[in-house]
């Protein structure tokens, strides 16, 4: 489990955004070179649809790479979103947070990592446990 999620309160940026280049970019043989034009965009209004409900936080461990999560990730939490089977949200459980895949089944519920060298959790009545928000997007560093 993850003992030490940083979450991070969105600011409202006061930049007018980036360009947006929207022709695409090729990720095979080269394009034309072109004169860069396009619209400026604010990834605050891309990225996060409720912004009174949405936090950031930074992945910590590598319990959900083969889901495209590592380690340092900046993960976009929002906690207006209705948990759903399969979807991947961020939880609370007996005093820890931590992010993994929900998995519910007959109002059985069980947190389940996308790597397997970490142990599928199953939530029982003894455990103090909350769906603390549901991941929506991730941000990385290349």
């Amino acid at each position: 489990m993850s003992k030490n999620l940083t979450f991070f309160t969105p600011q409202q940026s006061k930049s007018e955004g980036a360009i947006l280049i929207d022709t695409g970019i090729s990720a095979g043989f080269p394009s034309h070179n072109q004169d860069i034009e396009g619209e400026r965009v604010s990834l605050d209004d891309t990225l996060i649809k409720n912004k009174k409900t949405t936090f950031y936080a930074k992945v910590n461990g590598q319990s959900m790479i083969n889901a495209g999560l590592n380690h340092d990730d900046l993960l976009v939490i929002d906690r207006s979103l209705q948990p759903e089977d399969k979807k991947i949200a961020v939880c609370y459980i007996d005093g820890d947070f931590t992010v993994k895949r929900l998995r519910v089944v007959d109002n059985e519920v069980w947190l389940q990592p996308e790597n397997p060298d970490y142990p599928i959790i199953k939530i029982t009545e003894d455990n103090d446990f909350v769906i603390w928000g549901i991941v929506t997007n991730v941000i990385k560093k290349v």
